[in-house]
C-alpha cells in the first residue's frame, strides 16, 4: 500500500551561530553512496544501532525525509537514559546532506545536519552538526544545553550514531570489494583438455 506523500520539508541552511554547536566528525572507510543511504534511512538505525529504541515516521516526503519520531537510550554503564525526539527530515542528495530540524521533545528548536564528503574513492567524512539555543527554562536553560543536553548527551548518541553507522557502511563497502575466492583444483580441471 502506498501512502500519500508530503512535500519535501523546505529547512534553511544550518544556522552559523547558537549558544550550544557540537560536532562529531569522522573519516569512514566507505563511499559516499553506502555511509549516505544508511544515514538516509532512518527507520533502519535501530536495526543496526543497539542505543536507538526506535524510529518511525510519522509522515513521509517524497524527498525521504518527512516529520520523524526517534528513540534512543543515553548509555551510563549497564544502564541507558531514554531520549525522544520529533523532527522534520529533508534530504538532498545532490549535495549531499540530511537536515533535521527538533519540532519535539526537550531538544525543540535544535538544528542539525549530516555532512558528507567523499575524500578519496573510497572513503568519506562524515560530519555531524548540532545548533541550538537552549530549552526555554528561566535562568538554567543556556547552562543546562552546553554543560549538560550538549555535551552529555547530544554528543555521546550522535558519536555512537555515527560510529555504529561507519562499521555498518565499512563492512557493506568490504563486502562489495572483496574477491570471491576461487578453488584452484576447479580452474586446473577446467583447462585439462578432456
Amino acid at each position: 500500500m502506498n501512502e500519500p506523500r508530503r512535500k519535501p520539508y523546505d529547512l534553511p541552511p544550518l544556522p552559523s551561530g547558537g549558544l550550544m554547536r557540537t560536532v562529531d566528525e569522522l573519516v569512514v572507510g566507505a563511499p559516499t553512496s553506502i555511509i549516505f543511504a544508511l544515514a538516509r534511512d532512518v527507520e533502519y538505525w535501530p536495526a543496526h544501532l543497539a542505543h536507538y529504541r526506535s524510529v518511525r515516521f510519522r509522515e513521509r516526503a517524497s524527498d525521504g525525509g518527512g516529520l520523524v519520531s526517534m528513540a534512543a537510550f543515553r548509555p551510563f554503564g549497564p544502564l541507558g537514559w531514554p531520549t525522544w525526539w520529533l523532527s522534520e527530515m529533508a534530504v538532498d542528495v545532490l549535495r549531499p546532506a540530511i537536515r533535521f530540524r527538533h519540532v519535539g521533545g526537550i531538544t525543540c528548536g535544535m538544528e542539525v545536519e549530516w555532512q558528507f564528503k567523499a575524500t578519496a574513492p573510497t572513503t568519506t567524512r562524515v560530519r555531524i552538526v548540532h545548533v541550538w539555543g537552549g530549552p526555554a527554562w528561566p535562568v538554567i536553560g543556556g547552562f543546562a544545553a552546553t554543560s549538560v543536553i550538549g555535551p552529555v548527551f547530544v554528543h555521546a548518541i550522535a558519536e555512537r550514531t555515527l560510529a555504529g553507522l561507519a562499521a555498518c557502511a565499512e563492512r557493506e563497502a568490504a563486502a562489495v570489494t572483496t574477491p570471491v575466492p576461487i578453488d584452484p583444483r576447479a580452474e586446473r580441471q577446467q583447462s585439462i583438455p578432456a
